[in-house]
């Protein structure tokens, strides 16, 4: 790899976040790690029942056909006591396409759901290397098959569903959406990608900017994109549903909302791709927070920098589903 770039400073506050999470967690990961990290890391782990019970959120586990027709899992979230018919969250969950389950991220989500009165469904995707593409991208989109199919008895209105996804659920939210408009399959209100992971070429500066520091460096992108794709990442043998940076066509997609720190890896993909979606006459909204590192809205939720981009995303989902 070439030598690392100087880099956009970090948001003091988050640097501080940083220090700590650095006791926790890996800044580079490797493929040997992946067993590890499924297993979850000290101190980042958090109860799904405790959180949905706080948040007032009840949940109900449907398994449904998957890629090739074999099962995976979804979780249907709703606020206790909703009934009739409400908006629809679609979620694919991140961690690299090698790590998480689809209550990553869930904190995301809460707020939706009991502000918004709207049913969430995250999927169970399956992960690489042990599945690698088009498995994760498929398996999402079946769920999103089978969301719009379900939509009635979900009781979610078909006109008001976006798909919602951070880091590489950004990345498989893009493609799914992709696929959709491909295939004729669902039609989806708007697309939420948060720090969206879209490129498996590793030739952008801020790829090389943000390499041994830092959440998700260079090093780990290149572990995440080669257990998807191994041999192929790189190459012109890679589909623009496994890798949405790729598609020279973003014409009829639905709005978009765009999100990323200025000081992490997907930086430069993510503004290339707002960009030609401006292109193609798509509506997008893009913000880069200055002094952000991959997912500190997550990590340090209660920093000023992650409750102004909340803030930010909230308005927009609240907007893109007319509530």
């Amino acid at each position: 790899m070439a030598e690392t770039l100087k880099r956009p400073p970090f948001d003091p506050e988050l640097e501080a976040a940083l220090t700590l999470l650095s006791e926790q967690m890996p800044t580079t990961f490797t493929v040997e790690m992946i067993p590890m990290l499924r297993q979850g890391m000290p101190g980042l782990d958090v109860s799904v029942d405790d959180s949905l019970a706080a948040a007032g959120v009840e949940r109900r586990d449907v398994t449904i056909p998957g890629h090739d027709g074999d099962e995976i899992q979804v979780s249907v979230l709703r606020r206790q006591g909703s009934t009739g018919v409400g908006p629809g969250i679609y979620h694919t969950h991140g961690g690299g396409m090698i790590i998480g389950d689809r209550f990553t991220g869930l904190d995301l989500l809460l707020a939706w759901i009991t502000e918004l009165d709207a049913v969430a469904v995250t999927v169970e995707y399956r992960l690489a290397p042990e599945f690698p593409d088009p498995y994760p991208v498929r398996d999402c989109y079946a769920g999103l098959v089978w969301t719009a199919e379900h939509a009635e008895e979900l009781g979610i209105d078909p006109d008001r569903l976006i798909i919602a996804g951070g880091s590489a659920g950004g990345g498989l939210a893009a493609g799914v959406a992709l696929i959709a408009r491909d295939e004729g399959g669902p039609a989806l209100a708007g697309q939420v990608l948060i720090c969206p992971m879209l490129d498996d070429r590793d030739q952008t500066v801020s790829t090389r900017q943000i390499d041994g520091v830092g959440v998700w460096d260079r090093g780990s992108n290149v572990t995440g994109w080669s257990a998807l794709l191994g041999d192929r990442r790189g190459t012109d043998d890679v589909s623009i549903y496994a890798a949405p940076a790729r598609a020279a066509d973003l014409s009829g997609l639905p709005p978009a909302f765009i999100d990323c720190g200025s000081a992490e890896v997907f930086r430069d993909e993510d503004v290339a791709y707002a960009t030609a979606l401006w292109a193609a006459g798509v509506q997008a909204e893009l913000h880069v927070w200055p002094g952000g590192f991959h997912g500190f809205d997550m990590m340090a939720p209660h920093s000023v920098l992650a409750k102004a981009a909340r803030a930010a995303r909230d308005s927009w989902v609240a907007r893109a589903l007319g509530v």
